[in-house]
């Protein structure tokens, strides 16, 4: 799977607004309703906070991936946000986040949603990159990191 083919300028927020966990997920949606990517926020928002209650999906290094399988989308949708202040997110790590990749795919699909993960969190593993994403100052920018 290639990120780049996932996201897109539109999908990629720099500046979050949110203090929570669930304001966080909120606006993440909010990227992707407007994006056009989602037809229902309420099933996706449903969807995310039913994963949310098996295991946080706050991971290491201050990043999350809320993800969720919903009707609402046809194929994997993803977008991006990076947080000016560390948000609690229930990390493995105890950690706050500041880096959140929103994933959303159909109920029926496993395969893509698996690879989206394993390639993100591959991705993530470089210092490097995490800090070149919280000091990105475009959209454009967070999308030329992921891609090389």
């Amino acid at each position: 799977m290639n990120l780049k083919s996932v996201l897109t300028e539109d999908t990629v927020c720099l500046h979050l607004k949110g203090a929570t966990k669930d304001e966080i997920i909120s606006e993440l949606l909010d990227i992707l309703v407007r994006s056009g990517k989602i037809s229902d926020k309420k099933a996706a928002l449903a969807a995310v906070m039913n994963r949310e209650t098996k295991m946080s999906t706050g991971m290491k290094h201050g990043i999350a991936i809320p993800h969720g399988k919903t009707s609402s989308v046809e194929d994997l949708v993803a977008c991006i946000g990076v947080s000016d202040a560390p948000v609690d997110f229930d990390s493995l790590d105890k950690e706050p986040c500041r880096i959140f990749i929103m994933t959303l795919s159909p109920v029926e699909k496993t395969g893509p949603h698996l690879q989206f993960l394993a390639e993100v969190s591959q991705l993530f593993k470089s210092a490097d990159k995490r800090k070149a994403m919280i000091a990105a100052d475009s959209a454009a920018a967070i999308i030329r990191i992921l891609s090389e």
